[in-house]
């Protein structure tokens, strides 16, 4: 206003013209900003504010009395007590109208709304142990920002990781945004075409999963290294994600009716943000991903896709049947009970019933292999909603939505797969076309069956099951090596363990016998270590972590399958039998059992599945050639293919000085149960072409026709 009452001002000795019109200027800031006492500036806010009131001192005119939250100490009336009792006798720092929470002196944010999951790098935060629909915590939080159109104000943030060079050195900063940059380069996904982001294809899908998958791993890698415990504070994959997202690395993000381009039913996923960067499913959190359509002029939700994970009780152990419970309502983290509302996601799933539109459903279940620790979400394929209706939930009396959704048939099996595995496991349901129970004898940690459900054959020709590699003469090590003294097993960042040293201060493998990083030689600890069998850095000596059966094919011979699924980067075998000369491979051409033949000595092309940011493009190629024709393990009935999920990476390992190289099989990407394991034979150099070609029947997009 252009008047007022100051300290300077002169108070009016008649009385007040209130027809006077005063000029009302708009304040720019929602709470005003008031200094300290006597005309100080606060320290908390030492610049000056776009709005301050300054306290009247008096005189006041008569019937003129100062009010809160002008209070003056002399002459209001009011003792000193009761301004410090409201908390005046001390600088005011007002907190923002929006915000919900005030940050705290040890960075915790202090309380938090009842069932908002906290953000993590701007996506919701998501727990793989016990989330289901993902907005099973308070309705209204199930729409997660599109960090891919967000623009952030200011100087770009850099993505930093702080890494020690060993545990006694202060950290390192590890700027991880040249890593990610490079990964993306070699993947060609440096920017992708408009019209492939809004609909993509079944290759970018792939090599988008791909380069989150190997970027998540390296992050935690980096992070196991600064002494960061998995999974806890931080979290890789929505880190990752969310840096791709912000660089424009995702596809599929017009939202559809119907089934995904590049995503195929029976695909399976360990992390949600993998569904949100193809567009299986966008939402991070919520479990009902919806859209708005026109309709005779009005707009209204209809369903696209369902999360189903567990955290209510959902109903669907047939496989075809799934009885979904609505979103929001009971499930609340802070133990409040309420009823859930006819609105967004539950609204979409009730027009859609109406309607009768297709919806996506994604299913999952426990990662037994974990530990039961997370979920593997399958993409169980289309559904139609046949029925709803409302009934009390069993954890209170509070009113729920049920949605009855029907698979749509003739899709490929997915979900009912799981469960017939599960029953073969269980011994509740035999398998079909079991010719042995078990192929190694009992030589393996886990029985591998031999089945044949196709034609009348009764196994392959005769061999002698061996698990690992024999050798004649191994290779010298010209200078002797230290083992470590890891009794407990080699640790994450472990700076006195040469055995990391030699893998450049990293392990190569996490718990779970995943390989975090490809490098041209994995050293693992051999005979002169003091680590136990089951150390981390002995992921393939011991046998076939997954269970593997040997499987007639319909056009190819034997073949390979896992009954388990396996993560990408996951180890599956070694490849066993005898250690040859190179000059003897010839020997095994004329019946046609070169088949049996592992030839490192052949090239590779480049696979920009496996090609890692810091290591070489190419497998150069290693005088290691091995046959299995007499004695093998499960490896030799691996088929070769032109677009593998299965690659092999060279192992060395340490005995009383002498070097043992061995060939270790790891998945490429996520395999879901009973596909086929492949890996690609490799091309004869140009000066042994005249080994006879072998047509090639693998039926991917990129067969070139032929193989060796």
């Amino acid at each position: 206003m252009e008047q007022g009452f100051g300290s300077d001002s002169v108070p009016p000795t008649g009385p007040i013209d209130k027809s006077k019109v005063l000029d009302v200027k708009p304040l720019r800031c929602l709470i005003p900003v008031f200094p300290s006492p006597n005309g100080m500036s606060s320290v908390t806010n030492p610049q000056p504010s776009p709005f301050v009131c300054v306290p009247p001192s008096g005189p006041f005119p008569p019937g003129v009395s100062p009010f809160y939250p002008f209070l003056s100490p002399n002459e209001s009336g009011r003792s000193a007590e009761n301004q410090d009792a409201f908390g005046f006798g001390t600088p005011i720092s007002p907190v923002p109208l929006n915000s919900f929470r005030t940050p705290t002196a040890n960075g915790d944010t202090g309380p938090r709304r009842p069932g908002r999951p906290r953000a993590v790098n701007g996506l919701a935060a998501e727990d793989d142990d016990s989330q289901n629909h993902s907005e099973q915590f308070a309705s209204g939080y199930n729409d997660v920002e599109d960090t891919s159109t967000v623009k952030k104000r200011g100087r770009p943030r850099k993505n930093r990781l702080s890494q020690p060079a060993n545990t006694d050195s202060p950290p390192v900063e590890v700027d991880i945004d040249p890593l990610l940059n490079e990964l993306i380069a070699s993947f060609k996904l440096v920017e992708i075409d408009q019209v492939k982001k809004a609909d993509g294809d079944k290759e970018l899908a792939g090599r988008i999963l791909l380069v989150f998958d190997l970027f998540r791993r390296r992050l935690t890698q980096i992070e196991e290294r600064r002494g960061e415990t998995p999974g806890s504070a931080r979290r890789p994959d929505l880190k990752g994600a969310n840096l791709l997202m912000t660089r424009g690395v995702r596809t599929n993000q017009t939202k559809r009716i119907g089934n995904v381009p590049g995503v195929e039913v029976g695909d399976i996923f360990f992390f949600r943000m993998e569904l949100c960067l193809v567009g299986l499913h966008a939402p991070s959190m919520a479990g009902i991903d919806y859209m708005s359509v026109r309709l005779t002029g009005d707009e209204e939700p209809i369903a696209v896709s369902i999360v189903s994970s567990g955290g209510y009780d959902d109903e669907g152990d047939d496989g075809d049947v799934l009885i979904y419970t609505g979103q929001g309502g009971v499930q609340r983290r802070d133990g409040q009970m309420f009823d859930q509302k006819l609105e967004r996601g539950n609204l979409a799933l009730e027009k859609s019933m109406h309607r009768g539109n297709e919806v996506r459903v994604i299913r999952g279940v426990v990662d037994v292999q974990n530990g039961g620790r997370g979920k593997i979400y399958i993409y169980d394929g289309l559904y139609r909603i046949q029925e709803s209706w409302a009934e009390k939930s069993k954890l209170g009396n509070c009113s729920i939505f049920r949605y009855k959704l029907l698979r749509v048939p003739g899709q490929p099996e997915a979900f009912t797969l799981w469960k017939s595995v599960q029953q073969w496991r269980d011994g509740t349901a035999s398998r079909v076309g079991v010719i042995l129970p078990d192929l190694t004898s009992g030589i393996e940690s886990q029985p591998v069956c031999l089945v044949n459900d196709v034609d009348d054959e009764k196994g392959p020709a005769y061999f002698t099951y061996i698990s690992s590699l024999k050798y004649s003469k191994p290779f010298m090590k010209p200078n002797p090596s230290i083992g470590c003294q890891c009794l407990g097993g080699c640790q994450p960042g472990g700076s006195s363990c040469p055995c990391i040293q030699k893998n450049g201060g990293y392990l190569p493998f996490n718990s779970l016998g995943v390989l975090m990083s490809y490098k041209t030689l994995v050293h693992e600890c051999g005979s002169a270590c003091s680590c136990p069998p089951n150390c981390r850095n002995r992921i393939s000596q011991a046998g076939p972590k997954v269970r593997v059966e040997v499987f007639k094919t319909k056009n190819r011979g034997w073949g390979l399958r896992s009954w388990d699924p396996i993560r990408g980067g996951g180890f599956v075998c070694e490849y066993a039998g005898e250690v040859i000369e190179e000059s003897r491979v010839g020997e095994f051409g004329n019946d046609g059992d070169d088949d049996y033949i592992f030839d490192a000595t052949r090239m590779y092309e480049p696979l920009e599945a496996v090609r890692d940011y810091n290591d070489e493009s190419k497998k150069v190629p290693y005088p290691l050639v091995i046959s299995a024709k007499k004695g093998g393990n499960v490896a030799r009935f691996m088929n070769h293919s032109c677009s593998p999920n299965v690659f092999w990476q060279l192992v060395v390992r340490e005995i009383n000085n002498e070097t043992y190289y061995h060939v270790a099989f790891f998945a490429i990407r996520h395999i879901p149960p009973m596909q086929e394991l492949t890996f690609d034979y490799g091309m004869v150099p140009p000066d042994k072409a005249d080994r006879r070609r072998k047509k090639c029947l693998c039926g991917s997009l990129n067969c070139r026709g032929y193989f060796y």
